[in-house]
């Protein structure tokens, strides 16, 4: 099995889903145990440049809830209950 390539095949990083729905098959493939020792280590070299580029959409989406909290602040607003409040129901 040789890795997937980028589905819009251009050079640009994929958008956040796409990078977990590939970060998924690339687990899914490597926990086939099907893979050569080269091929299995492509994907955990893909894998990784994945895992960067989630973690650089999470936290440009962290910093812009941020702003909007601060801007929401600034209007004499108040916010009620916290974002993480009943995500743990």
């Amino acid at each position: 099995m040789v890795p997937e390539k980028h589905v819009s095949g251009l050079a640009s990083e994929p958008s956040f889903e796409e990078a977990i729905g590939r970060l998924e098959r690339l687990v899914e493939q490597l926990e086939s145990g099907e893979l050569s020792l080269d091929e299995a280590l492509c994907c955990f070299e893909e894998g990784i440049g994945l895992v960067r580029i989630c973690h650089q959409r999470l936290q440009a989406a962290e910093g812009k809830v941020e702003v909007l909290l601060q801007t929401l602040n600034k209007g004499n607003l108040k916010v009620v209950g916290s974002l993480t409040e009943g995500a743990e129901e």
